[in-house]
């Protein structure tokens, strides 16, 4: 898989995926991520490693399942079963927005190029992309669309408040 930040830039994944079926002494060293009931299966153990670690929601389990440990987390994928499922973009604003959340948020799993600028939008840092995908579409997705009636968790301003600025 490739992975996309949200300025289009492809980087390689530093994390590694931790099987739910691995014994907590097969733990590898540096970034890991896990899933949700892994984190709730096993936290003693994981709290005391000295890495950055990583959780994983499939899309029914909500941000706030997590928001009481957000700080102990550097990376949240949110998985995409369906690129018809909006339940990433709601859990990724409502990390940013009502949790706080800083930092990174993934997206994976069934998402098409044109879903790329809304996740983004909606506060994910990064998505992950089939190596055979056409990279240049990925990042023509961000480009496409340069004005947007909703408000969104970057910095950019919805059509509204641009069309205050320019009345008279």
């Amino acid at each position: 898989m490739a992975l996309l930040l949200e300025n289009g830039a492809v980087v390689t994944d530093p994390w590694t995926v931790l099987d739910d079926a691995a014994g907590s002494d097969g733990i590898p060293e540096g970034p890991v991520i896990v899933s949700l009931e892994r984190w709730q299966r096993d936290r003693a153990v994981l709290e005391l490693r000295n890495a950055p670690l990583g959780i994983r929601l499939k899309s029914h389990q909500l941000a706030g399942e997590i928001a009481a440990d957000l700080d102990r987390f550097g990376l949240v994928v949110l998985e995409l079963p369906k690129f018809r499922d909006g339940r990433a973009f709601s859990t990724a604003r409502l990390l940013r927005e009502r949790y706080g959340f800083t930092g990174e948020i993934r997206a994976t799993g069934a998402m098409i190029p044109d879903q790329f600028l809304f996740l983004v939008r909606c506060g994910v840092s990064s998505v992950e992309v089939p190596d055979n995908a056409d990279l240049a579409v990925w990042r023509h997705a961000l480009t496409e669309i340069t004005i947007a009636y909703q408000a969104a968790a970057t910095a950019d301003e919805p059509l509204s408040l641009l069309r205050r600025r320019l009345s008279p």
